[in-house]
């Protein structure tokens, strides 16, 4: 073994092992490679089945998990990672942030909930720490109504897996009124 190739076997040993589960590509790739820099040893996954199949092998000490992919959720593989191993630390990311994911994610095992686009450095951050912020400034403004409502339909549309007419007997709405408000972009908090 060649001195560079020892140097490097060494500190794979001694990185801790993450499990990133996104179902993006290119995102997958791109925080593989900055949280590659930050210390950790890093497997990628793009699906609840794959992530478990690399979790059975080694458990992580960390994860990563986006909570929309296809198939399973990434809740489901949360609470599936802590089964494995109660002491994995586990990040879910989401562009679907509501408090009902939130408080599912944390109840499940997840030791903190991140709304995308996230920092590298402020997911590193949530890994690593090991409990809430008393001192966490409060919003002062609440959630608009019409992000309350652009945040049920994404809800109830993941429940009716990305189904437009399910979703909009759900919501008891015309689908064309449903379309024309998914066409839209989330409304800003």
């Amino acid at each position: 073994m060649s001195a560079s190739a020892s140097a490097a076997h060494t500190m794979t040993a001694d990185c801790p092992s993450l499990l990133l589960v996104d179902d993006d590509a290119t995102f997958r790739e791109v925080l593989t490679q900055a949280l590659n820099r930050r210390g950790f040893t890093v497997s990628g996954a793009a699906s609840v089945a794959d992530a478990l199949q690399l979790a059975e092998q080694n458990p992580p000490e960390y994860a990563v998990v986006d909570l929309k992919m296809p198939g399973e959720s990434g809740l489901q593989l949360v609470a599936r990672l802590k089964q494995l191993d109660e002491h994995t630390r586990i990040v879910m990311l989401t562009g679907y942030a509501s408090i009902a994911t939130a408080i599912e994610a944390i109840k499940l095992g997840a030791t903190h909930y991140l709304a995308k686009p996230a920092e590298v450095d402020e997911i590193v951050a949530a890994l690593q720490r090991g409990g809430g912020d008393a001192h966490v400034a409060l919003n002062p403004h609440p959630p608009s109504v019409e992000r309350l409502e652009w945040e049920h339909i994404q809800r109830v549309l993941g429940e009716n897996d990305n189904n437009i007419s399910a979703t909009a007997r759900a919501l008891n709405m015309h689908r064309r009124t449903l379309q024309r408000k998914l066409a839209k972009r989330p409304v800003r908090r």
